[in-house]
Formats: C-alpha cells, structure tokens, sequence
C-alpha cells in the first residue's frame, strides 16, 4: 500500500490538466557545452499510465574547468613564440637563398662575358691601329675577371643558394611540429620547450644567415654530414625490457616492438651505415676535391691572360703574348662555367646533406634500440612507417634487411641500399 502510495505520488505530475501545464509553464535551462542528462523512473506493468511523461530532464550540470597551471601557460606560450620564430626563419632564409641563387647566375655571366671581352681584345690588339687602348682593356678586363672569379670561388654562391633552401624546408618542418603540438592541447612541460629550443640552437648553427664572418668552410679538410638536429642525451640504464637477439618466433608485445623489427632496424642501421651514408661522403670527397681544383684554376688561368697581355706587341714576343692571353682567357672562362654553371658547390652541399639525412635516420633507429625500456620508446610500428617513409620504401620492404643484422653477413656481402628516394 506504501509503495502504490509512493508511485501515485510521482504520477500526480504527469496527470496534470493542460491548462494547468499552460498557466505555469516551466523556464527552458540555459544551453552550454554540457551534454543533457536524463533520468527515467520504470512504473510496473500494474500501473497503466504514459511511461514517457515518466522522462523528465534535469537541468544542465557544468563541469568545472580545471585550470592550466602557471607553468604549463608559460610552455605554452614559449612554444608558440618559437613557431612564431620559425617561421620568421624560414621566411629569412628563402628570402636570402633567392638572392644568392641570383648572385650565382649573374656572377657567372658577367664574369664570363669580361674574360672572353678580353679575350678578343687581346686577339685583335696585335693588328689593330689602336693597339695600346686594346692592350690595356684586356690586361684590365682580365684582371678584373680574376678577382671576380676568386672572391666567388670563396663564396660559393651556388652553395649558399643550397644552404638556405635546405634551412627554409627544415624551419618550416620545425614550425608544423610545434604546431602540431599545440593544435593537441597536450600538457606542454619545460622538456618540450627546451627540446623545441635546442632544434632552434642546432639549427642556426647548421646553417647560418651572415655571409661574413659565419660562413660555412666551403672546402673543408674532412667531409662529415651537415647536422641540422641537436645532440641525443643517452639513456639512462634500466631494467631491460627489450628484445634479445634472434629467437624462434617474434614476441607480439612491448609498446610495438618484436624481436623481428628490432632485427629490421638493426640490419636497416647497418645497410645505411655501409652503403647509403658511405656512398654520399665517397662522392662529396670526389665533387670537393674537383671544385677545389677547378677554383684555383680558374683564378690562375685568369690572372696568368692578364700577365701575357702586358707584353703583347713586344716584338717577337708580343705574338706569342697575345695568343697567351687569348688562349688563357677562353680556359679561364671553359673554368668558370663548369665549376659556377654546373653548380659544383650545391652538388656538393646537396650530398653533404644527403649524407646527413642518412645519418640522422640511423641516430634515430639507434635511440630507439639503445632505450632499454620498449615501452619508453616511439611506438614500434608508428616509427617503423616513418623510416619506411623517408627510405621510400614500403613497410614489406623493410624485412628483407632482417638478415643483415646477423653478424655472418658481411659488409662487402651487402649490395643493395637502404634508400630509394636518393
């Protein structure tokens, strides 16, 4: 009896007159983010009555807002400053690699056009009624072109131009991940801001905005990769809970990584070590060496067609002088044009960088495998599709480099290269 006393009590609502409902009507709750919470009470099969004026609506229940604190505002806040800064970077430096890659092709030009200018002055001198005035345009004229030849064979303007396209692509990539980072909404702490700042640091080391002083050694003693990403801290020693070396069948488990995708990356590193890094120095070393050669060559042939236009219409000698100067001055140009036309310092900064791309992939495999901890690592098939990404190969590629991490195979065994991309 209590208990039908106690349903009637909350059936006395819904059998409510209209007109009662239409004299108080009920205030509609205030809209907001919060998702409506209903309630519904279950009348037995005994009661006959409309189980949906049972459902009534609560009001709107807002959650409190935790607030961010101080510390994370101002991670915040310094990693947007450092994609802001970025991106002024990347602006600056294609702003400046345009330039240079203008000075590259108008040096060329114009000092071209003064030595074989001279050339043909220096030609014609020997017959013409206006000899000295011939003479001495092309000893100024060749001069001139020496001089310009060997302050831009310092300078390596083509070099440059590749230097600072190479810098714009990377702040750029630097200014998406900061981004990405904030577009997250993750908790930002002081380790991601000082990793984002030590990118910025390595960066405008690897690649400097000043001409002079600053510059990059354009014929360093030794070729070494160009790195543009800042130094790993090793791990610190903990209990191993890696892989071990090959087993009988792979261990589906530990954040991604199985006994087979260590053996992968393991022969992936080696591959790149032996082959694609080793490849890219070899030929830098070959393409170094010749631009080396050529840019005191050209200077030199330049300066020895200023010398020999002195002594043009000396007598006996001056025939000889003059066929010098000629011959020196198209040598000196035939120079110029392939070491500046074909570009031999941004051949050569192009397979230093290639060699760094390399370098970094195998630094970042190697992390990933010194981490003793698997679960601390980058998620194993996540950064199995990266290196496969950047290798441009496909992920079914990658196991065919499995074998090459058994120490039996040797380096001379290995033939094919890691990468497919370059």
């Amino acid at each position: 009896m209590a208990a039908l006393q106690a349903q009637r009590l909350f059936l006395a609502p819904s059998t409510s007159t209209p007109s009662t409902s239409a004299a108080r009507p009920r205030p509609r709750p205030r809209r907001s983010s919060v998702a409506t919470c209903l309630a519904a009470l279950h009348v037995p099969s005994g009661i006959h009555a409309a189980q949906e004026n049972l459902t009534f609506q609560l009001d709107w229940i807002e959650t409190p807002r935790v607030p961010a604190s101080p510390s994370a505002e101002v991670s915040l806040e310094k990693l947007r400053a450092i994609a802001d800064a970025a991106a002024d970077r990347a602006e600056m430096h294609d702003i400046i690699g345009r330039q240079r890659d203008n000075w590259s092709h108008l040096l060329l030009h114009s000092t071209n056009s003064l030595t074989l200018a001279a050339s043909a002055m220096a030609a014609l001198a020997p017959a013409a009624p206006t000899m000295v005035a011939l003479k001495a345009s092309a000893g100024v004229l060749l001069a001139t072109a020496a001089v310009t030849m060997a302050a831009v064979n310092k300078i390596q303007p083509s070099q440059l131009a590749e230097e600072q396209r190479n810098a714009t692509r990377l702040w750029r990539e630097l200014e998406r991940d900061v981004r990405a980072a904030l577009a997250l909404g993750a908790q930002t702490t002081k380790a991601d801001v000082k990793e984002a700042m030590d990118r910025v640091l390595a960066l405008d080391a690897a690649y400097p905005l000043p001409l002079l002083p600053g510059m990059l050694e354009k014929f360093p003693k030794a070729v070494e990769p160009t790195r543009w990403w800042p130094s790993r801290r090793p791990a610190q020693p903990k209990k191993s809970k890696s892989f071990g070396r090959r087993g009988s069948a792979p261990i589906a488990s530990g954040n991604g990584w199985t006994q087979d995708l260590e053996d992968e990356m393991r022969g992936l590193l080696r591959v790149i070590k032996a082959k694609d890094e080793n490849e890219f120095l070899t030929v830098g070393k070959l393409v170094l060496n010749l631009n080396r050669g050529l840019a005191v060559a050209g200077p030199a042939l330049a300066g020895t067609a200023a010398l020999a236009s002195v002594f043009i219409g000396s007598g006996e000698v001056g025939t000889w002088a003059s066929g010098a100067a000629v011959i020196g001055g198209a040598l000196a140009a035939s120079v110029n044009t392939v070491e500046h036309g074909g570009q031999m310092g941004m051949l050569f900064e192009l397979l230093r960088n290639c060699a760094g791309f390399y370098r970094k992939i195998q630094e970042d495999i190697e992390a990933n495998l010194a981490e003793p901890d698997v679960e601390r690592r980058e998620g194993g098939e996540l950064f199995a599709t990266k290196v496969a990404l950047k290798l441009g190969r496909s992920l079914s590629d990658l196991k065919q480099f499995r074998e090459m991490a058994s120490p039996s195979v040797r380096d001379e065994d290995i033939k094919e290269f890691a990468g497919k991309l370059f």
